[in-house]
């Protein structure tokens, strides 16, 4: 079966959002298959993170018109807690510190919180220790305190680890490879690498090429003043590298 046959995971139709009574998103369409790795690039500015808190029901984004369905569910109603319940993850750009909590208790929390698993402590210890090899990340990383003191680094790794755990039908990356040197880009690519699966889309929001140099994408979207403007294969990427996003913005004015 070829993948355009497949059911969608996530279907975006017109979808109109806004913050703080300013309109942000001006008619999104997206669609994302499983097995699908998509990037969404744009400018600063240009509404793609505000359209992954909208996939994942932040309060703070009002979705004001248009469809989002899940797996051919509507999403409109749900909150945070159900649409991950429902196998959508969302990495965020600036991951919060919360001290007092370890990185172990944490994750055995959101564990538990999306799927319901009650595992046992040395199993659950087992599985974070062999997620946490395949990432580099030090088995000392469970003892301390969530993003408290962590590196630019340290924070996205952590939110690969999770990505991992939960094992979401769909993973959507806000800007992952904001402020990483080129190594630990490389160790965060690596890990969303392994997170391919036939039965999982993968979302990858940047506005820089690098990234997409270890993940590559099945296609790119490029986002401008709200509205996707352009759909193409990675090729895209190269062409932005090049051109920028100057050239596409009589596209945007005309969408």
């Amino acid at each position: 079966m070829n993948q355009t046959d497949t059911a969608p995971l996530l279907e975006a139709r017109g979808v109109t959002a806004e913050i703080d009574g300013k309109q942000i998103l001006k008619g999104v369409d997206l669609t994302v298959r499983p097995g699908e790795v998509h990037a969404i690039m744009g400018r600063n500015g240009s509404g793609k993170s505000t359209f992954s808190h909208v996939v994942m029901g932040n309060p703070k984004y009002a979705m004001t018109g248009g469809e989002l369905l899940f797996e051919g569910r509507p999403l409109a109603g749900l909150g945070v807690d159900e649409r991950a319940r429902r196998g959508i993850f969302l990495s965020f750009q600036y991951p919060m510190a919360i001290p007092g909590v370890t990185v172990a208790n944490f994750l055995r929390a959101a564990t538990r919180a999306v799927h319901g698993e009650s595992l046992g402590v040395k199993e659950f210890r087992r599985l974070v220790q062999q997620n946490m090899e395949l990432l580099g990340v030090d088995s000392s990383f469970a003892a301390r305190y969530v993003n408290d003191g962590f590196s630019g680094g340290e924070k996205k790794r952590l939110e690969i680890l999770q990505m991992a755990l939960l094992r979401p039908k769909l993973a959507i990356l806000d800007e992952t490879d904001s402020g990483l040197d080129i190594d630990a880009l490389r160790v965060v690519a690596e890990g969303i690498e392994r997170m391919r699966a036939p039965e999982r889309g993968l979302l990858l929001i940047t506005h820089y090429q690098r990234i997409l140099r270890y993940v590559a994408p099945d296609v790119i979207h490029v986002m401008i003043d709200g509205r996707i403007v352009r759909t193409g294969g990675p090729e895209l990427a190269d062409e932005l590298e090049e051109r920028g996003y100057d050239w596409l913005d009589d596209a945007a004015k005309e969408a």
